[in-house]
């Protein structure tokens, strides 16, 4: 029966969805009290970014050891305490790089370091020498495929053998590193999210407790959304129900490694640690197979947006994109939350409009407070955060295209040329602005608007020109024309120079009314905005020089000779 509403016109597509099962369909979810719907953010979890290992195998040219290095202590200095760092059973670049971190001295102490195995005996003991010598506390990082499809059509293996085969390896990481007392231990049932509730439980338990964890070595326990199938809400659920369900609670790390394969792996890592997880592995901006390993970056700033401090220090966000871009030689799409090149950036004119006032509301708090703008509380419209908190300026926030108003346009001239347009000039400029990027059809520069403003309103030239002009001690003001190449001088008595201009211009048949004046200072320079009324039309005209009343007499000039 179809329940479609009326309003609702659209059609069966020719897709084959029904292919593909329900998550729901495919493991039992398991049914539980839910608390994670209740519960907030009050501090950030332990980060671990997997980029040297997850993913530089993501990589079509994977890191060379000089790039590997250079993200290395990248991830040192944006504060990151535990780092995924390779593979070393399988690559040698990888072995070779746990025996650096063995070798030399540039891993600080207080950086731990994992690398990642499969639960296979001679690969477990390649992994365990690789890491011998190294001071650092490390983290042996166990990883096996547990889901149906992967024990059955990948493995051959029942839930039975698979049983025995992850104990066997775990049995091996006993034997060859249970002496090394910086060692801790690692276990991911890879594909958790799409394996059964109670066996997943039930092998997590047994692992451990072979390893005997315990308060002071607690076990990771990492509960991978290898392939993301279902919605953050039903991940969420499955980890809290290991999170309520573990065996040695206190003595485990419950930690979540989503991907991205539904494009919400944000949001399952964000309701993952609500739901219990106390550790996140993540790429720093999402690199990973497929569609990516969960963001780190994102995920943290995400924290900082709330008002948590996320513990790692994204203060010079453009540094960390270049060199992560260097070292994966992967760009970084300009619309990446946070990081990407137009995240703070608005077109449209009613964000312009608001953002505008919401600085400008920012900067006179500010003033009015007594307080620096970086201390005061950021209520700016559309900015989640502020962008000067990673090392953004406020220089490229709004930026102008054929979808833009006036007050974006106002924005950049105040902010680049310090023209503080009266309100009615933004409008009739944004015309002007709109027409051009009409029939451009691209974006605008700030200094490109500068050259249609300037060619719109101020540059000189034209029928008639102000050859000389001097006022006398009795208020008589003279005024010399030159009209299509006369020269006219009359004498005016009792009024000012400008309105001695305008009655001069009415004498020689150019007659012009000034509805509105308005002027600023630029720097050394005057610059004036004046409103008229010539032949019936209004219009607006600007004059700079040196001196407020001299431009003022040019602004006139502009009018009485625009086209």
């Amino acid at each position: 029966m179809n329940h479609t509403p009326t309003w609702n016109r659209q059609q069966p597509s020719t897709m084959p969805s029904h292919r593909y099962a329900s998550v729901f369909d495919r493991v039992d979810i398991p049914l539980t009290q839910r608390h994670w719907p209740d519960a907030r953010f009050t501090v950030a979890p332990l980060w671990v970014p997997v980029d040297l290992r997850d993913g530089n195998q993501a990589l079509a040219e994977p890191m060379d050891p000089a790039r590997k290095r250079r993200f290395f202590e990248l991830l040192v200095a944006m504060g990151y305490k535990e780092i995924e760092v390779g593979y070393p059973s399988a690559s040698q670049t990888d072995y070779d790089f746990v025996r650096l971190l063995a070798d030399s001295d540039f891993a600080p102490s207080d950086v731990g370091i994992a690398v990642f195995t499969p639960a296979r005996r001679d690969l477990i003991e390649r992994t365990v020498h690789s890491v011998r010598g190294v001071r650092n506390e490390v983290v042996i990082h166990m990883y096996t495929a547990t889901a149906p499809v992967w024990r059955n059509t990948v493995l051959g293996k029942d839930r039975t053998e698979l049983r025995e085969l992850i104990l066997s390896g775990a049995r091996d990481v006993l034997e060859f590193a249970g002496d090394l007392p910086n060692v801790r231990f690692e276990f991911s049932p890879e594909v958790f999210n799409l394996t059964e509730p109670d066996y997943v439980l039930e092998l997590c338990d047994a692992v451990t407790e072979l390893w005997q964890a315990s308060a002071d070595r607690p076990v990771i326990l990492n509960l991978p959304a290898t392939v993301e199938v279902a919605t953050p809400n039903v991940y969420a659920d499955q980890i809290e129900y290991m999170h309520r369900n573990l065996s040695r609670r206190d003595s485990v790390i419950l930690s979540v490694h989503p991907h991205n394969d539904r494009g919400t792996g944000i949001a399952c890592a964000e309701l993952a640690v609500l739901a219990g997880a106390q550790r996140v592995e993540g790429c720093v901006f999402g690199n990973g197979e497929r569609t990516g390993n969960v963001d780190i970056a994102t995920l943290a700033l995400n924290l900082h947006a709330q008002g948590v401090d996320p513990m790692i220090d994204f203060s010079d966000i453009d540094e960390i994109a270049r060199t992560v871009a260097y070292c994966t030689r992967m760009p970084i799409p300009e619309r990446h939350p946070y990081v990407g090149d137009l995240v703070h950036t608005a077109f449209s004119g009613t964000h312009q409009d608001a953002i505008k006032k919401g600085l400008a509301e920012h900067r006179d708090r500010a003033a009015t407070e007594g307080r620096s703008e970086r201390e005061i509380d950021w209520r700016v419209p559309y900015l989640p955060i502020d962008p000067a908190d990673i090392g953004r300026t406020y220089d490229a926030v709004i930026r102008v295209n054929s979808q833009s108003g006036k007050g974006g346009i106002a924005y950049l001239l105040l902010t680049d040329y310090g023209l503080d347009l009266p309100r009615r000039l933004q409008i009739d400029f944004a015309r002007r602005v709109q027409e051009h990027t009409d029939s451009h059809g691209a974006e605008v520069t700030a200094a490109e608007l500068f050259d249609l403003f300037d060619a719109a309103y101020l540059q000189p030239g034209g029928p008639v020109e102000l050859k000389d002009w001097h006022t006398g001690r009795d208020e008589t003001t003279e005024i010399t024309l030159v009209v299509d190449g006369q020269t006219r001088t009359s004498t005016h008595h009792g009024i000012g120079p400008l309105d001695a201009l305008t009655a001069a211009l009415s004498a020689v048949g150019r007659d012009i009314e000034v509805l509105s004046l308005t002027q600023q200072s630029v720097g050394r320079a005057a610059v004036s905005y004046l409103e008229y009324r010539c032949g019936g039309r209004i219009g607006w005209a600007c004059g700079r020089s040196d001196s407020v009343l001299a431009a003022s007499m040019a602004a006139v000039l502009r009018a009485v000779n625009a086209p």
